[in-house]
Formats: C-alpha cells, structure tokens, sequence
C-alpha cells in the first residue's frame, strides 16, 4: 500500500456507497472555486472496487472527484491503496475526521496576510470562513493576562439531553432546593440548583457508605 500518485479516468471511478461524509453546497462551491483557480488539489484516495474490473472505489476525495468533474476533467491524480472492505470501511470513519483545531494567534496572523491582498469577500469565496468571519478574526484582539485570568472564573457549559418524566423529576427537585437569589438568571437558578442536589447526593453517599 504505497502512496505512489496515478492518473485515472474520472469515469473508471465511483463513490463509495457508505461513505459518510457530506459537504454543504457553499463549501462545495468554494472547492470548485480552488480547484479551478489554482489547478491543484490533493489526490484522492482510492481502491480497486470490488465486482468492478477496472474500476476504482472512492475511499477519501469524494468531493473532490464531483468538483472535477463539473470542471470538465477527464483524469484524475489518486493514491491507490489495495485495502479490505474491513480497512476501507476504517478508512471511511477516520480520514475526514482526524484533524487538528486552528492556533487562533497563527490563523489570525495568516488571515491578516492575506487581507491585505485581497478582500474580505473575495476571501470568503475561496476560505472556509464568511466574509464577516473573517473580518472578525482579522479585528480580534487577544486578551491580556489580566483578562485571561478573569475569564478563567467564567462559567463552564454543561450539556445533556433528557426525556420528559427526568425533565420533570429535575425541575421538580430543582424548585424544592429553595436557595434562588433574586437577581440570578433563570439558567444560574437552575445550575446552583442542580449543583446543590449533586452535592447533597455525594455527602448522603459518603455518610450511607462510610467513605
């Protein structure tokens, strides 16, 4: 299984039908819009298809192939990995979802580079961002080390979804714990609330099994 990059006619390829990923039509459209503004993209990732002689099953690089296509190119650049439906199905899971989160000093500092060649909107056609998210992020200024240190007393979310009948049991319990400060938001009065029974259930478990 080498990484040795093939020409291959776009029509020997196909889809593979239990591939999970699905794109949005602006995305879609701004990678038709790289694609044809550079010339260049990344090969796709493919494997013989089964029952199909000749042909190439699409592992990673389904958009891409559609992008191509609309552009009228006849071949395509791909990696050929001789993989198992096991592997390939492996594969399907993790190569659109194995990925870092952006350092937002160096996005900024190379979203700032680039505004100043070209334009917030001619950006947003081609970047995964908007236009006004770019600017955003370009106008953004990081916080100091006194304003890290306040933020760091910043309520944490907390999220979990319940039927019906533990919705009423939790609202119910919460109304009963009575400490509800006037000037405290209808989500602070819930969180002291809940916060209170998790703590009068640990202490009451503690006591009940000699901890």
């Amino acid at each position: 299984m080498g990484n040795v990059v093939r020409s291959i006619a776009l029509d020997k390829l196909v889809t593979h039908p239990d591939s999970p990923n699905r794109q949005s039509r602006v995305t879609f459209g701004k990678l038709v819009r790289n694609i044809e503004r550079s010339g260049l993209y990344e090969p796709l990732i493919v494997r013989p298809c089964p029952g199909k002689e000749g042909c190439f099953e699409i592992i990673n690089g389904c958009h891409r192939w559609r992008a191509l296509a609309e552009l009228g190119y006849k071949n395509v650049d791909c990696i050929v990995w001789d993989v198992d439906d096991e592997e390939a199905d492996i594969l399907l899971a993790t190569l659109n979802r194995l990925e870092g989160t952006d350092e937002l000093g160096k996005k900024q500092a190379l979203l700032r580079r680039l505004n100043k060649r070209r334009e917030s909107a001619e950006l947003g056609k081609v970047l995964p961002q908007t236009a006004r998210q770019i600017e955003r992020l370009v106008k953004l200024q990081r916080p100091s080390a006194a304003e890290k240190a306040k933020a760091a007393n910043f309520a944490n979310p907390v999220v979990f979804f319940v039927d019906d009948t533990q919705q009423e049991i939790i609202e119910n319990a919460i109304s009963l714990v009575g400490e509800c400060e006037a000037k405290m938001t209808k989500a602070g009065m819930r969180a002291a609330g809940l916060a209170k029974i998790a703590r009068y259930y640990i202490d009451n478990l503690k006591t009940n099994s000699g901890f």
